[in-house]
């Protein structure tokens, strides 16, 4: 121990960087010093008249050495700081310059190279006791910034109050006594050019009501979940061989309480009425698009600055996981759209975090989106690469959530992704491919997968890129499931055309089928099919008002009859026949009318039927399970078999989308005896003309379609009849 009889010594210019909130390495000479046999005590604190040490043997005054610093010897052992305002006002504290650093150095190592799998719990606010003082740990990553400081109500939002000591390769960390869950804070960045920012943080757990934008000290410790029977069975029912239709949900619009000022529900609210509704539909899955925290309501969250922080919007973190856990316990899977791709420019946000391009690429011809005026992830830079990487796992382990959709991953993919020549940066090898982009979906996919088995990652992929659902091991991106945005747009173009043209496009229904077992693929009828302009599900059908409905059923029973698993986004399932609307709610009195009844009760049957008939679904994703038996476009028909497993009954799904009614229509069927009709669109209950086959129909006929029996069915029009062999 140093024994010297001298003072430490605060320079003027150290005077001087302290009162001008430039110091950058304020442990090196705030707090206690050993001095004789007690030891010697600095302090900065603005706008006090008095301060001193008060510890077991008495109170020791710190006389005012030079503007607001104080300093002066006091006994050895433990302390708190007493202060009297100029009003005579006194209050005792702690001072955050006498506790040890929080980051161990493991965990500054796994930092520094960008392989720490749980980043969350060393970065960000997090509510604790240290060395036997409660309190909230601060830490960021900030590797260009001059100083960096801890700002909130607590200290006036004073960045000279406690700048934050820097550790390992740009990180700053600090720990401050007696500041616990819902404080308000921000980091005030001195950047690399002498500019000041104040920056949410990065990996905080919660954010303010927007617009405002600060943090919010979270501590997401301490959960009883009750979902343990749903964890235990989760593999099962997420395989790609498992029955999986995803109720895709906008959490803000999907009810509105206008009885207490037309808020959006709360995450509790969600956990009773959504969960019920979804679960009373037949749906196996809630998909909520982003909840991460995002500053403009019209993003509808696909551009966060919080990625760490599920949206107050609609409750704090304990109140989210409510809804998880309360989906998981009606035995509902929880997926939600994650936004790695891009990030937008507010100033608060990651852009330029430490007054140079950080987490963004400097270069706008890799850095900038735009077609969202965003900035784009540089995932070539090993600790953006673990930010992100760790966020979905994060989801993944404190939240339960089931699985990630990863939003807009063709733009991730490819350098030219949206830009013309001379736009865009070639990779190493002169092409467009983004082999960072790339590697890091393969490893979000590899730790996603390892660190909690039975989870599901979704691509929202557009292209052709191959393999983007098979193994990284097997040269693929790692994905469980792609979404089939080729299939929509064909299929949604020949159900928007009259049926007097459809048989000039017939083969728009079937292509899907040319390429449908190359990927584990999932059949998506989402928000972007009803926006823009584009018009409600509905009002893309043709025809009058009874063709409209009796065209959208049928694309429903086409859908669910079809190889893939289904994805439905909210008020199509019971034809709302506005567009989507994110400032209000679904048209539920529109629900409430008999025809729109009609398709709700059709959707709530497809999904049962999907659920509790093998052939439906357990080869989804191999061409076993499908055959056709014919196509036929001048009567714009299609008809095929879909198998499952040795021993299920096979299905026989057969479609009429002309508004002609065709009975005895005959076709090939893969065994004799009789076929239950399982469901039929034209039924009554559903708000159809009640035409089909009394329940069912015997194939007694002589080979067909090169199937080894026969049978005549009734065709109602528009429609879709859905056999089951009975024997």
């Amino acid at each position: 121990m140093d024994k010297s009889k001298n003072p430490p010594h605060v320079s003027p210019e150290d005077q001087a960087l302290l009162a001008q909130g430039r110091c950058s390495q304020p442990f090196s000479i705030l707090g206690p010093r050993p001095f004789g046999d007690g030891q010697w005590l600095t302090v900065y604190h603005p706008d006090l008249a008095a301060l001193s040490a008060v510890g077991p043997d008495g109170e020791a005054d710190l006389p005012r050495v030079a503007g607001d610093l104080f300093a002066g010897p006091i006994p050895a052992g433990p302390y708190r700081l007493k202060a009297r305002s100029g009003g005579g006002v006194e209050w005792t504290f702690d001072d955050p310059y006498r506790f040890a650093p929080v980051l161990g150095e493991m965990d500054l190592h796994l930092l520094a190279e960008g392989t720490h799998k749980r980043l969350w719990q060393v970065l960000g606010a997090h509510v604790t006791t240290h060395q036997g003082v409660a309190g909230t740990r601060f830490a960021v990553w900030a590797p260009n910034a001059r100083r960096v400081s801890v700002v909130g109500q607590f200290n006036g939002w004073d960045g000279r109050r406690h700048p934050m000591r820097r550790v390992g390769q740009g990180f700053w960390e600090i720990f401050l006594p007696d500041l616990g869950e819902g404080t308000l804070y921000k980091y005030e960045v001195l950047d690399a050019h002498g500019g000041v920012m104040l920056k949410a943080d990065p990996v905080g757990f919660g954010s303010q009501h927007p617009p405002e934008k600060a943090s919010v000290v979270r501590d997401i410790t301490g959960y009883g979940w009750k979902d343990a029977e749903w964890m235990a069975r989760r593999a099962r029912a997420q395989d790609r061989r498992a029955p999986i239709s995803i109720y895709e949900v906008h959490p803000g619009s999907w009810r509105r309480k206008y009885d207490d000022g037309g808020r959006p529900l709360s995450y509790q609210e969600m956990a009773r009425d959504l969960v019920a509704y979804a679960k009373d539909m037949g749906f196996t899955h809630l998909e909520l698009m982003p909840v991460s925290e995002f500053p403009f309501d019209g993003s509808w969250g696909y551009q966060p600055v919080g990625l760490y922080a599920p949206t107050i919007r609609f409750g704090p973190p304990h109140e989210f996981r409510d809804l998880v856990d309360a989906a998981h316990r009606a035995g509902l899977g929880v997926l939600l759209d994650w936004v790695p791709g891009h990030f937008p420019t507010d100033a608060h946000g990651l852009a330029r975090f430490d007054g140079t391009e950080l987490y963004e690429h400097a270069d706008p011809r890799e850095g900038f989106h735009q077609d969202w005026n965003t900035l784009i992830y540089n995932y070539g830079r090993t600790e953006v690469q673990n930010f992100l990487t760790a966020n979905a796992v994060y989801w993944l382990d404190e939240y339960h959530i089931d699985g990630l959709r990863v939003d807009a991953v063709a733009s991730m993919l490819y350098r030219d992704y949206s830009r013309k020549a001379g736009e865009w940066v070639p990779n190493k090898d002169g092409g467009r491919e983004n082999y960072e982009a790339i590697a890091f979906l393969q490893n979000m996919n590899i730790e996603a997968y390892g660190e909690q088995p039975g989870i599901m990652t979704v691509a929202e992929e557009s292209t052709s890129f191959p393999k983007v659902s098979a193994p990284v091991d097997a040269g693929g991106l790692g994905f469980g499931f792609k979404w089939n945005m080729g299939w929509m747009n064909d299929t949604l173009r020949y159900m928007s055309r009259d049926p007097v043209h459809r048989r000039y496009h017939h083969d728009l229904m079937s292509f899907g089928l040319m390429y449908a077992f190359s990927e584990n693929f999932i059949l998506p009828i989402s928000h972007d099919e009803v926006v823009h302009g584009k018009g409600s599900l509905l009002h893309k059908m043709p025809g009058d008002e009874w063709q409209q409905f009796a065209n959208l059923r049928a694309y429903f029973g086409f859908m669910w009859g079809h190889p893939g698993k289904k994805l439905l986004f909210m008020g199509c399932e019971f034809g709302q026949p506005e567009e989507w609307n994110h400032n209000g709610e679904l048209n539920w009195h529109a629900a409430g009318q008999p025809m729109h009844q009609g398709v709700q009760a059709l959707v709530r049957d497809l999904n049962g039927l999907y659920r509790d008939t093998p052939a439906l679904h357990v080869k989804d994703a191999e061409p076993e399970g499908f055959q056709w038996i014919a196509t036929d476009p001048a009567q714009s028909t299609y008809s095929w078999i879909r198998r499952g497993d040795a021993g299920d009954p096979p299905v026989v799904v057969v479609c009429n989308f002309t508004p002609v009614p065709r009975p005895g229509f005959r076709i090939g069927v893969p065994q004799a005896g009789r076929w239950r009709e399982a469901l039929n669109t034209d039924a009554t209950a559903y708000g159809g003309s009640g035409m089909g086959n009394l329940g069912g129909v015997v194939a007694d006929g002589e080979p067909q379609d090169g199937q080894p029996a026969s049978m005549a069915v009734t065709l109602p029009p528009l429609s879709v009849v859905i056999f089951v062999a009975a024997g």
